[in-house]
């Protein structure tokens, strides 16, 4: 993230501060990623290697390996789990869940716009342009669909794995999935926070011809 600051944005009900052990990773991954963000602007995503990666991060391959799984996970992974997390379980508990997710991502993704803006489009364009990306960010929209779906099961008495939860949330992830490429493919034109709105209006209403 161009702009990323060293500790995570904050959001209604956000939780406690990261004690130092957890402030010095976050900032690890974070210059880790800014570094990947920077040389593949540079040479591009297939000439940027984790060797080079972790050169210009100061840290050592086995340091990012240890935080990023693949080159693909850096790009993709961000602070912003724990942000969404506690955005949801702020919104009152007899809200419709679709208006707290509503209100959550658009209170989210606005304030990555603010914080993070060039990141976002970086990482936007690296989804349209990079298939292993593409093909990775289903896998890891599947650990922020856990974390929605136990906030949304704790709200309804439900289980995670309840149907009706899996299928509400991989709905409202997929519909911000399908929105942020549009918006790539667009050319990063447009207002992304209204067509997120559009996008989960049409969750709501169904197609209406």
């Amino acid at each position: 993230m161009a702009t990323t600051s060293h500790t995570p944005p904050t959001a209604p009900g956000a939780q406690p501060p990261l004690g130092l052990r957890e402030r010095k990773k976050l900032r690890t991954r974070i210059a880790i990623r800014k570094a990947t963000y920077r040389l593949i602007a540079e040479q591009g995503y297939d000439a940027t290697t984790i060797e080079q990666i972790a050169e210009a991060a100061e840290v050592s391959p086995s340091t990012v390996f240890r935080y990023f799984a693949t080159k693909e996970d850096i790009v993709l992974t961000d602070e912003y789990d724990p942000i969404m997390e506690a955005s949801l379980r702020s919104r009152p508990a007899d809200e419709p869940p679709l208006v707290s997710v509503r209100l959550m991502m658009v209170e989210t993704l606005s304030s990555f716009i603010v914080t993070d803006n060039e990141e976002l489009r970086q990482r936007t364009r690296l989804m349209v342009e990079v298939p292993a990306i593409r093909a990775r960010m289903t896998e890891t929209m599947s650990d922020t669909a856990k974390v929605l779906a136990q906030v949304l099961a704790d709200r309804t008495g439900r289980g995670a794995d309840d149907l009706k939860i899996r299928i509400f949330v991989a709905a409202v992830l997929g519909a911000l999935r399908e929105v942020t490429l549009y918006w790539g493919e667009q050319g990063q034109t447009g207002d992304l926070v209204a067509m997120i709105n559009e996008a989960l209006d049409t969750l709501e209403g169904g197609l209406l011809l």
